[in-house]
């Protein structure tokens, strides 16, 4: 079974987007932001990282390009699911390494086919 970590700051778009891939069969870790998931990351490595972009601490864009710049993490996906829906967030969102960017609010089938398609390779 493929694991998927949410990093979410608010408990609300946490819960609903951890159970979302939940319910899609997915093993589902948390962290709330961006210094909670790096720890978390060096003890058990997830297939897939879920992530915000606005979080206290560490942001998004930080957290993906430590992932993607660490031999140990660069292969892990990462969808970055995010508020900020302009085009300039989905280029800079791209630039730091994601896999994937979707603006909130989203379809749960968008989010959902996104995080199957990525695991699937």
């Amino acid at each position: 079974m493929s694991t998927v970590m949410v990093v979410e700051d608010s408990v609300t778009q946490r819960e609903m987007i951890s159970n979302l891939l939940k319910d899609s069969g997915l093993h589902v870790t948390v962290a709330s932001d961006g210094v909670e998931a790096l720890e978390q990351v060096q003890k058990h490595c997830p297939d897939l990282v879920v992530l915000d972009i606005v979080m206290p601490r560490m942001n998004g864009y930080e957290l993906c390009r430590r992932l993607k710049s660490d031999l140990k993490t660069q292969n892990i996906a990462v969808v970055m699911c995010s508020s900020k829906g302009e085009e300039f967030d989905r280029y800079w969102g791209m630039k730091q390494g994601a896999d994937a960017y979707i603006a909130k609010p989203f379809q749960p089938t968008e989010l959902v086919g996104t995080v199957k398609q990525l695991l699937r390779g």
